[in-house]
């Protein structure tokens, strides 16, 4: 059985309520010595529809070999719809990188739409890794207290 103490956790975009646009940070995984990624999407109270480029694509994850190249979409990795009156809930995108996948992977460009505003934050969950270390740093925490 797989410990949780194997996963690394990295935030993708920062918690934050946007009114019209692009959410700010959004940023990549490197998804090097792990086995998969769980994106997860909280959602905060929400007047607007969040989405990927515009209010009317849903969310989905994209790929790349290099950080700052140009990113393709994977294929599977995308909500059923846009997120819209859904206060308080957390979706999932989950990636099995045993397949075929590139190195690095963020939420393609998350977007709210025009009203009172939408709250996000969006993190990764990396699990299985080859190289886990079992501390905060190694976790992507700040701080970790074990009981």
């Amino acid at each position: 059985m797989q410990s949780i103490l194997e996963s690394k956790v990295v935030v993708l975009v920062p918690p934050q309520v946007k009114n019209n646009g692009a959410f700010d940070g959004n940023t990549y995984v490197d998804t090097s010595e792990a086995n998969e990624a769980l994106f997860l999407l909280a959602v905060g109270t929400t007047d607007v529809a969040i989405g990927s480029g515009d209010d009317s694509t849903e969310p989905f994850i994209e790929e790349c070999d290099t950080p700052g190249g140009s990113y393709e979409a994977v294929d599977g990795a995308a909500l059923s719809a846009v997120i819209a009156a859904d206060d308080d809930k957390v979706f999932g995108i989950h990636v099995d990188l045993r397949r075929t996948h590139k190195r690095y992977m963020r939420i393609n460009a998350p977007t709210a739409g025009n009203n009172t505003g939408g709250a996000l934050c969006g993190v990764c969950l990396l699990s299985r890794r080859a190289k886990a270390t079992f501390d905060a740093d190694g976790m992507g925490l700040a701080e970790l207290v074990k009981a």
